[in-house]
């Protein structure tokens, strides 16, 4: 009997290690294929090309609110994130160039370039805020992820197509709302928004901080603010994601209004986040109509 109980108990402790080892630490499943997304927007596009996949499991990178990737340092848990992916996707374009060396690291990490095939504008990055490049950018998540796993390539194109058919009416919606201000001049607060105006024609007169994180010069305030006297402008564009302290003080000095575009960079990293761009986007549009009208 205390041989048997002997017997069952190890039996027992294998059984709970063995289930330990498949859930509790985290391990893959057989088959399984993780993508990891390099920030937030990317992260948006890939569950949308992904949704309903099995065996796909898509996991950001970036804290949801970390905002564009300048000067971005990389992680212990990146790290770690990294050497467990086997397809990560990127924007592109320089926004990652952080990840050059650890990419180097890992031949076996399949890399996705969202903006492949994109032109950029002055070696600008932010090329997913205009909304044919994000088009673009979708398609080329789903053509390159469906070349790493043809498995899946049926539901990789289906779901692309529904994805990109939403972003057409969104471009088409905003056009009806925005090309009544075509060739208006509008001042932003980085340099995140230079696809979005020239897909919508409106004329970037100024950026208030070409650096987010670090504040305007004195002399770079007094030249917005003569702009914006001299031209007429109504309206200051801050972004959440930063301190709208320099916007503030231009609006006190010129009568300006401060209003919020938002880049689409942050956001809970969660399924339920599949229309974040688009609601985004359109909000976007909602503000532009408000200041521009005025």
């Amino acid at each position: 009997m205390k041989k048997l109980a002997l017997i069952l108990s190890c039996l027992m402790l294998f059984f709970v290690c063995g289930c330990q080892r498949d859930g509790a630490t985290g391990e893959k499943a057989s088959g399984e294929i993780t993508v990891l997304t390099s920030f937030y927007p990317m992260y948006v596009a890939t569950i949308n090309i992904t949704d309903g996949v099995e065996g796909v499991k898509v996991v950001n990178m970036t804290q949801p609110q970390t905002g564009c990737l300048h000067d971005y340092q990389l992680t212990t848990q990146d790290m770690s994130l990294i050497e467990t992916a086997d397809v990560m996707v990127v924007n592109g374009g320089g926004m990652e160039s952080f990840l050059d060396k650890v990419i180097k690291q890992h031949p076996k990490l399949k890399l996705i370039d969202a903006s492949k095939d994109i032109p950029l504008l002055d070696d600008n990055p932010h090329v997913w805020v205009s909304i044919t490049n994000e088009i673009q950018q979708v398609k080329n998540i789903a053509a390159q992820l469906a070349e790493i796993d043809p498995k899946h390539k049926d539901q990789y194109e289906k779901n692309c197509a529904d994805y990109v058919a939403k972003l057409w009416k969104l471009q088409g919606d905003m056009h009806k709302q925005l090309d009544g201000f075509a060739g208006k001049k509008i001042i932003t607060f980085h340099e995140a928004f230079p696809y979005f105006a020239k897909e919508f024609n409106l004329e970037i007169a100024a950026v208030i901080d070409r650096e987010p994180g670090t504040e305007p010069t004195p002399k770079e305030l007094e030249e917005t603010i003569g702009i914006i006297k001299s031209s007429g402008i109504k309206a200051v564009f801050t972004e959440p994601q930063y301190s709208s302290g320099a916007a503030n003080t231009i609006a006190a000095e010129t009568g300006a209004v401060v209003y919020e575009l938002d880049p689409a960079v942050t956001g809970e990293a969660k399924p339920t986040a599949k229309d974040d761009y688009l609601k985004i986007m359109k909000k976007n549009a909602e503000t532009l109509v408000k200041a521009l009208a005025n």
